[in-house]
C-alpha cells in the first residue's frame, strides 16, 4: 500500500463513462488507485452516459476490464480485479430523465452503508457541461458532493464567465475541482519542493539571477483525427491557457505561507494578476504542413497547431524577465520542460570549449516534468589537463532511479485522489481561470496569420527572433542549437 491519506467512503459517478477519456485514463487510473490502497475502504463507481449509450452493469464491467488491460499498468486479474469489478455499476442519465442514475446511486449508497460522500466526474464534451450540472441541481444531488470538471474551462473570457456562473448556480466553489492533469505530475509538485525545501535555490529564483524562463511542451503527434475539436480550439486554447500558464504560476509564485490549498491558490492567482495582457507582436502562430489536408479540416483553415509567445510577470521578483512558452503538434520531439537560464558572469575569465554549433549557452536549470521526470543543472567545469579551459557539464536528478516507482501516480490518479479528500491545492479557481482568459483577449481578438512549418521541425523559423538574444533550450541534440539568424537544422537534407 502506497503512503497517503485514504479517503472517506465514496460513491463516484463517472459521466461520459463510454468515452475515450474514461477508457484511456479514468478507469485504468481508478483501478490503479484501488491496487495502491488509495481508494476508500468502501466505495462504488457508477458509470453514466445518455440513455442512447446505456450499458448493463456487466457490459460496463467488461468495458472497464478491456480499458485496464489496454491502458493500465496493472493487469485486471485475480482478487484485486474481482474486488474492483464488484464495485462497478451503470446508470444512464438524460436531462429529461435521470431515474436510472438515481436508482444506481440509491443501491450503491445502501450497499456501502452510512453516509458516503459523492464525487461526480464530468468526462463529457464541453457542450454538455451545463446540462449535466443543471440535471444534478434539479435532482437535488449537489449538496455535500464534489464535482470534477474537465478542460476546456471556456474558450474566451465571456464563455469562462458563463460556465462559472452556471456551475456556481448549483455548486459552491469549495465543491468544484477544475482538473488539469499537468498539475498532478510529480515533477510539477517538485518545483515547490525544489524551490522552498532547499535554501540554496530560493535566493537565486528572481530577476537578479534569472535571465529568462522557458516552458516548452512540443508534441510529435498530429491532431489524430480530432479535427472537429481542434478546428474550434487550436493550440493556444488547448494547451497554453489550460496547461502552460498553469505551470508558469507554480514557477513564478511567491513562497506560500503554508503548503495548503488556500495559500497555493492565492499565490498562483497573484502571479496571474501581475501578468499584463499578452502582446500580439510577441506571439508566433504556426500550422504544420499538411494540416489543411487532414480529414475534417477546412481548406482555408487558419487554426494554429503551434504557438510560441513571450509573457511577462510585472512584480518585484520577475520584472524584466521574459517567460517564453511554446507548444505544437508534429514537432521534433515530445517533451515537457521548464528551463531557467541564469545571467552570465560579468567577466569572461576562461576559455570555453564546446562542441555545440550554437556556442555555449550559459548556466541553465532544467526541470523535465514529463513522467517520470528529472531536474538537471547545466554548468561549466574545468576540463582535465594542464590548461585552464572549461567544458560543459551536468548534474542530474532522475525520479525513476531515485525513488520507488511503485508509489508513483499518474496525473489523473493523483488529482482524483485529491478531489476525494477535498484538497484543491492543484486545482484552478474560477478567478484564476477568468484572469488567464482576460490576459489572452488580445490574441483571441486579433490573431496573426499562421506561419507554415515542417513536420518534425521545431516550429516556424520566426521563433528564433521571438527569444533573441536567448536560445531555445530544445532541441538539446549537439549541433542543433542555433543562434538567432543561424541556419535552420530542420531544413537540412
Amino acid at each position: 500500500m502506497a503512503p497517503g491519506v485514504r479517503p472517506d467512503d465514496h460513491v463516484i459517478v463517472l459521466f461520459g463513462a463510454t468515452g475515450d477519456l474514461a477508457r484511456r485514463k479514468l478507469l485504468p487510473g481508478l483501478f490503479h488507485l484501488s491496487v495502491s490502497g488509495l481508494l476508500p475502504e468502501r466505495y462504488r463507481i457508477i458509470g453514466s452516459a445518455p440513455a442512447s449509450l446505456s450499458l448493463s452493469d456487466d457490459e460496463f464491467r467488461q468495458k472497464a476490464h478491456d480499458a485496464v488491460a489496454e491502458f493500465g499498468n496493472t493487469p485486471p486479474t485475480g482478487e484485486t480485479w474481482d474486488h474492483f469489478a464488484g464495485a462497478l455499476s451503470f446508470g444512464a442519465a438524460d436531462p429529461s430523465d435521470c431515474s436510472p442514475l438515481l436508482a444506481a446511486l440509491a443501491r450503491a449508497e445502501s450497499e456501502i452503508g452510512g453516509s458516503p460522500r459523492r464525487l461526480y466526474h464530468l468526462a463529457v464534451p464541453p457542450v454538455a457541461f451545463t446540462s449535466v450540472i443543471s440535471m444534478l441541481g434539479a435532482a437535488g444531488l449537489a449538496p455535500g458532493s464534489r464535482i470534477i470538471v474537465e478542460k476546456p474551462f471556456g474558450t474566451d473570457l465571456a464563455s469562462a464567465r458563463a460556465l462559472n456562473q452556471a456551475i456556481h448556480a448549483v455548486f459552491e466553489e469549495s465543491q468544484i475541482f477544475r482538473i488539469d492533469h499537468f498539475l498532478g505530475k510529480e515533477s510539477v509538485d517538485n518545483i515547490l519542493a525544489f524551490r522552498f525545501g532547499n535554501g540554496i535555490f530560493e535566493p537565486i529564483w528572481n530577476r537578479e539571477h534569472v535571465g529568462y524562463v522557458q516552458i516548452d511542451v512540443p508534441e510529435t503527434l498530429s491532431i489524430e483525427g480530432r479535427a472537429a475539436f481542434y478546428e474550434e480550439t487550436g493550440a493556444f486554447r488547448d494547451m497554453v491557457v489550460t496547461h502552460l500558464l498553469q505551470v508558469l504560476g507554480f514557477v513564478a509564485m511567491e513562497p506560500p505561507s503554508s503548503v495548503n490549498a488556500k495559500s497555493l491558490r492565492e499565490e498562483r492567482l497573484k502571479v496571474f494578476e501581475a501578468m499584463p495582457p499578452l502582446e500580439v507582436e510577441h506571439v508566433v502562430r504556426g500550422q504544420y504542413e499538411g494540416y489543411r489536408s487532414e480529414p475534417g479540416v477546412r481548406p482555408d483553415s487558419d487554426t494554429e497547431t503551434f504557438v510560441a509567445l513571450r509573457a511577462r510577470v510585472d512584480n518585484w521578483r520577475w520584472h524584466g524577465v521574459p517567460f517564453y512558452l511554446r507548444t505544437g503538434k508534429c514537432m521534433g520531439e515530445s517533451r515537457q520542460v521548464v528551463t531557467l537560464g541564469f545571467h552570465q558572469p560579468p567577466l569572461r575569465m576562461f576559455a570555453v570549449h564546446t562542441t555545440d554549433a550554437g556556442g555555449h549557452r550559459g548556466n541553465e536549470l532544467v526541470i523535465d516534468f514529463q513522467d517520470p521526470g528529472s531536474i538537471t543543472t547545466e554548468f561549466l567545469a574545468k576540463e582535465p589537463g594542464p590548461h585552464m579551459r572549461l567544458g560543459e557539464a551536468k548534474m542530474e536528478f532522475r525520479y525513476e532511479s531515485s525513488f520507488a516507482s511503485a508509489y508513483q501516480l499518474e496525473g489523473y490518479e493523483r488529482l482524483i485522489h485529491d478531489a476525494m479528500i477535498g484538497d484543491q491545492s492543484l486545482f484552478t479557481g474560477s478567478d484564476a481561470i477568468e484572469r488567464l482568459w482576460e490576459i489572452s483577449t488580445p490574441l483571441l481578438e486579433h490573431p496573426l496569420p499562421v506561419e507554415p512549418y515542417q513536420k518534425g521541425s521545431w516550429g516556424p523559423d520566426s521563433i528564433r527572433h521571438l527569444v533573441a538574444p536567448h536560445p531555445w533550450h530544445l532541441p538539446e541534440r549537439t549541433g542543433d542549437r542555433r543562434p538567432p539568424g543561424g541556419p535552420d537544422p530542420a531544413a537540412r537534407g
